[in-house]
């Protein structure tokens, strides 16, 4: 397996409220529902051990796009959800943070035997990946979040994540089954940090003569620094500027997502009654579960399909995200008894969007959208962790 690199992830603190947790829960279902029913198991792990469209992920989902605390809350609403279903759906989540992380080996072990697993290998392969993070790997960064996403088939993908409180920075550690071929050769798939320079990377391929030279105890010390090879920075600065979305991407998504323009598309006239904001939100959601890999460079693009939490860009739009989640979960429901039409109308969202970025010519007034959206939140039962949007008071006398 190759590493692909390195990545900054700003280290937020903070909890999910109830009320978004749930819907994520709920949103998230049903992406995975619609991943593994077009293209199975595998997709949808090879999918959680991308970073980009890991991250992308949550964004969608309405947590802030760019912290750490991502991976904490977009796991944890996953494997609420997802276990529950994992007779059909044939992916189990094992693990979490703090001590969750310890019990993974048991919970691997429950799956195993349901399912006719080697239990023993698999909870060989969740250890040694944390060891290798957190021994083999020496960054500065101490793992506190270990997840083992399984299917009932053997393969995983395991994302762990690991805390400097030297520079209040997190880094994800990426990897993927399929493509492992050593645990000590080059095993991630992605390692998503801060690059804090040079490394003791025992994991490199380069460090095979130094790993023998270890192991027969010779004198030399360890001198071979391994240089990281990809690197995905993500600021500290919360709010989103232009310089973090791709404006003709989004300009395309968002005129599609306009009223009068959904008649102009066949594909999409078996969606009616949803109004330009729930489109937006449901097209950039299509996007998450269809697009493919090259799309997801620019994370903070998909932060404005239900905001953030903390309200950055903006609000929550919740019954925006209740209308999204109840179109694409009539969709899918449908596409199970054999009517394919609304789930196909919604796949087509992303194409078209694709389509029209190829000639598409963004205006710059990403500041202006977002502050159009911050002022009609409150029409959208907008809400962050600091209580629900009102509407502004009006400054005209009322008599009566």
């Amino acid at each position: 397996m190759k590493r692909a690199g390195i990545a900054d992830l700003p280290l937020h603190y903070g909890h999910v409220p109830v009320w978004l947790a749930e819907r994520m829960g709920k949103l998230g279902l049903a992406i995975t529902e619609e991943i593994i029913s077009n293209n199975g198991k595998n997709d949808f792990l090879r999918r959680m051990s991308d970073p980009f469209w890991f991250q992308s992920l949550g964004a969608v989902m309405g947590m802030d796009w760019h912290s750490s605390g991502i991976t904490t809350s977009v796991l944890g609403a996953l494997k609420r959800n997802i276990n529950t279903h994992a007779k059909e759906l044939g992916i189990y989540i094992c693990g979490g943070k703090g001590k969750l992380s310890t019990n993974t080996p048991n919970e691997i072990i429950r799956f195993s035997e349901t399912n006719g697993l080697n239990a023993s290998n698999l909870v060989k392969c969740s250890k040694l990946s944390a060891k290798v993070d957190n021994t083999a790997v020496q960054d500065g960064f101490q793992l506190y979040q270990h997840n083992f996403i399984v299917s009932d088939e053997g393969n995983w993908t395991v994302i762990q994540q690991g805390m400097s409180n030297k520079n209040a920075t997190a880094r994800r550690y990426h990897w993927h089954s399929s493509t492992l071929k050593s645990f000590t050769e080059e095993p991630h798939t992605f390692i998503y940090g801060q690059n804090c320079g040079e490394i003791l990377n025992l994991t490199d391929k380069e460090a095979e003569p130094l790993k023998k030279s270890m192991l027969s105890l010779t004198s030399e010390p360890p001198e071979k620094m391994m240089n990281e090879i990809k690197k995905l920075v993500m600021p500290n600065h919360h709010d989103v500027k232009a310089k973090d979305v791709n404006l003709k991407r989004l300009g395309a998504t968002l005129w599609l997502a306009q009223e009068n323009n959904i008649s102009n598309f066949e594909e999409l006239l078996l969606l009616p009654g949803l109004g330009p904001r729930t489109l937006q939100s449901l097209a950039l959601v299509s996007e998450v579960i269809y697009g493919n890999p090259s799309r997801f460079k620019d994370p903070a693009r998909f932060s404005f399909a239900n905001g953030g939490k903390d309200g950055h860009p903006f609000p929550v739009p919740v019954n925006v995200y209740d209308e999204t989640i109840k179109t694409l979960r009539s969709a899918i429901d449908k596409s199970k008894i054999g009517n394919s039409d609304k789930i196909q109308a919604i796949q087509s969202l992303s194409k078209i969007s694709e389509r029209l970025e190829k000639n598409f010519i963004p205006h710059d007034n990403l500041y202006e959208l977002i502050k159009k959206e911050r002022n009609d939140s409150w029409k959208y039962g907008g809400r962050t962790v600091f209580g629900k949007e009102k509407a502004p008071i009006s400054k005209q006398l009322n008599l009566f």
